[in-house]
């Protein structure tokens, strides 16, 4: 038998992946409609392997997880074939950056293998090196696709700070506040590299060769550089609205706790926190504006018991982490203090109008400072002519 290139590669420092004939046996366990994680997991414990479970008779199968099911693995899925050698060919390309964990893997993360219905298979691209211990500990960051400016800022900010202090920030790679909290620990990897853990990780709902949404291939090819993207899809899977979903108990699943930046009422996000929940992590929520429909579902989760976070030390006080010192970007930010039309600005989006009312300005000279301002990044300018103040995350 050939050696995996996992296996080749770990001669670098990558984990070790299973070989050929494993990886085949693992694929038929995913590719078998009406199996999955809890149908798998009385036949491995039966059996003990992938590869073991498949040298039974659908007789025996039977006896663990019914006659339907039986029925339904005794008929190798079509695309089986296809799937092993197109994964086989991907793992090849790039051994030491590339690999596939399975449910019984050694290196396959603790956190997550003892949620109800963990992945099969997790496919990896990125420093796969650091696995296991580089994904431990870990924080969830997730939120609105279309946050606010300020939230937008929010998830950026905690992001960077909490990865600072030792946490490996996990999203999904969406646009909004997932981005936003991916740029934020790469720029903490830059600022103070960790070599003992991933800045990030972004699980996808995707197979690992496509990038969705496409708007973020830049940023995932940053995350397999410096971070890690994982995926329980198999290759060539494409955008399918019912991945998503599902992908968020991964997410969840990988970390301590799962902070919701922004996020409405039925956001997926919220779907994020309530397997958090189920899967015994801590939840946190970002409290905004009574007027924002953004705030709404944070404020259902505090409701609900979720920690209300005002600071990155709400977060770190109920993980057990280390207490790093204050960090000099925290300082700037907390550093920033307004201008007098800063103060005028509140919390909530203010006009034109009724911000020169307020400052007894003239137009030309409000729109100079208001200008002046957001160079600075302390203020947004929205679509619908509003302006709202930005507020930096302090330690």
């Amino acid at each position: 038998m050939t050696d995996s290139p996992a296996e080749r590669g770990a001669e670098h420092g990558a984990v070790r992946g299973p070989d050929r004939q494993a990886l085949g046996a693992w694929l038929r366990l995913l590719l078998t409609p009406g199996l999955g994680p809890l149908s798998v997991r009385p036949l491995l414990e039966r059996w003990g392997s992938a590869q073991a479970i498949w040298a039974q008779s659908p007789t025996a199968w039977a006896e663990q997880v019914g006659a339907r099911q039986a029925q339904a693995m005794a008929q190798t899925p079509p695309d089986w074939a296809q799937q092993l050698e197109a994964t086989w060919a991907w793992l090849q390309a790039q051994p030491e950056q590339r690999t596939v964990l399975t449910l019984d893997a050694p290196g396959y993360p603790q956190l997550l293998r003892h949620i109800p219905d963990p992945p099969l298979l997790l496919f990896a691209q990125g420093r796969i090196e650091r696995l296991p211990a580089g994904l431990a500990p870990a924080l969830a960051v997730v939120g609105s696709r279309n946050p606010t400016p300020q939230g937008r800022l929010n998830a950026q900010q905690f992001a960077q700070h909490l990865a600072a202090a030792g946490l490996c920030i996990v999203s999904g790679l969406a646009l909004g506040v997932d981005g936003a909290a991916h740029e934020g620990a790469l720029h903490a990897a830059a600022e103070t590299p960790n070599d003992g853990v991933l800045p990030t990780v972004a699980v996808v709902g995707t197979g690992l060769d496509r990038v969705y949404p496409a708007r973020h291939r830049e940023l995932a090819h940053r995350i397999a550089a410096q971070g890690l993207l994982v995926s329980e899809y198999p290759l060539g899977t494409p955008p399918l609205s019912a991945n998503f979903p599902r992908r968020n108990r991964i997410i969840s699943g990988l970390s301590l706790g799962t902070l919701v930046v922004e996020a409405a009422l039925g956001s997926g996000s919220l779907i994020t926190a309530r397997q958090a929940l189920e899967q015994g992590r801590e939840v946190f929520a970002l409290p905004g504006s009574i007027h924002s429909p953004q705030s709404k579902g944070c404020h259902a989760l505090i409701r609900e018991g979720a920690t209300l976070v005002e600071s990155v030390e709400d977060v770190l006080a109920e993980l057990p982490l280390r207490r790093t010192p204050r960090t000099p970007a925290a300082d700037h930010a907390a550093g920033s203090e307004a201008h007098g039309l800063l103060a005028l600005l509140g919390h909530d989006p203010i006009g034109l109008d009724a911000l020169q009312a307020l400052s007894g300005l003239g137009t030309a000279e409000l729109q100079a400072e208001l200008l002046a301002l957001e160079l600075q990044g302390l203020l947004a300018r929205q679509a619908n002519g509003l302006f709202q103040r930005l507020f930096r995350e302090t330690r």
